[in-house]
């Protein structure tokens, strides 16, 4: 019998053919590895850019205060007077304030909804959690000021100034216009983005480290502490790292909260000022020398994320390494 006649759609293709296409897929490869590179470097480009125009744009105001531009407490810009150290002390002290009271209720949602909660709630929960990343933060500061301000903070500093204020941080007069007014508005606007990655870290956690937890008899809250919070603590710290970064560059809502002074307080619950705040108050009004010192604020406090940034890389590089 003769083999039937193969349509023209099974035939194989040629070798020419072959050549063409793989000849195309490579220049197509090229074109997307330049495209690649060509992206990757601009965002180098632009940060390179930044750092080297907003310098220069200070160079004059870091010439003539020197060190004391960083170490010097008087903001005096009548008298061509610019110590920024009130400014970085109070930016580093709403910024710890926020970490240490978000890092804790982060960690508690996202165990909630990766390890506790029903499948019917986890939706909605999370949906919330995240949907506080969206509001603007000057509606945050609007909403502490006038809502937060009278109900909560201006309360709670009075009562631990007057349990706990024979320690300096706590010392009076307690107004809820200060460092830690600024810390908790710092805090619940942190929490999504904490709180979204770290579902992520704990979400990525094999299933087999918690089942074979369980089959050793651990109850839930030690399969938790002993299988899912130490697989998960370098990503815990980046997430970390991430929300004190939000918060170390917060501008408006801490405009509004920290009570704008230009004094190093060693309380919490008395007035101070940030970086951000500083530059957001202070731009309008400025003269050229000002303005100077208003950029070199901002190149300092970009020095300071980055050290942060990079003191974080190194401890994560070094938990990934002891496991």
């Amino acid at each position: 019998m003769r083999a039937p006649a193969q349509s023209n759609d099974a035939r194989p293709l040629s070798l020419s053919a072959l050549a063409r296409g793989r000849g195309f897929g490579r220049t197509l490869d090229r074109v997307f590895g330049w495209t690649t590179a060509v992206s990757g470097s601009l965002v180098l480009v632009i940060l390179a850019f930044m750092v080297l125009t907003t310098t220069n744009t200070a160079l004059p105001v870091f010439t003539s205060e020197g060190i004391s531009f960083v170490t010097g407490t008087e903001w005096l810009p009548s008298r061509g007077v610019y110590g920024i150290l009130p400014f970085i002390y109070g930016t580093l002290v709403t910024s710890t304030i926020a970490v240490v009271i978000a890092v804790p209720i982060s960690v508690g949602v996202s165990l909630y909804l990766t390890e506790l909660a029903p499948s019917w709630m986890k939706g909605p929960i999370a949906y919330a959690v995240d949907l506080l990343a969206a509001v603007p933060s000057v509606v945050y500061g609007l909403w502490g000021v006038f809502v937060l301000l009278p109900l909560f903070l201006q309360p709670a500093a009075e009562a631990l100034s007057s349990v706990f204020g024979f320690l300096p941080i706590f010392k009076g007069p307690a107004t809820g216009l200060s460092y830690f007014g600024a810390g908790v508005v710092l805090a619940i606007m942190i929490i999504p983005i904490i709180s979204a990655l770290a579902r992520e870290v704990f979400k990525a956690v094999p299933a087999d480290d918690r089942l074979a937890a369980y089959a050793l008899g651990a109850t839930r809250w030690e399969m938790i502490r002993e299988a899912v919070i130490p697989r998960s603590r370098p990503g815990l710290v980046g997430a970390t790292m991430l929300g004190l970064g939000r918060a170390l560059g917060e501008t408006i809502a801490v405009a509004l909260l920290v009570g704008s002074s230009t004094k190093i307080s060693a309380s919490i619950v008395q007035p101070g000022y940030s970086m951000a705040a500083i530059i957001a108050n202070q731009f309008q009004e400025a003269d050229e020398q000002g303005i100077r010192a208003l950029v070199g604020i901002g190149v300092v406090l970009f020095a300071i994320t980055i050290l942060i940034n990079m003191a974080a890389r190194l401890f994560v590089w070094r938990l990934v390494a002891e496991r």
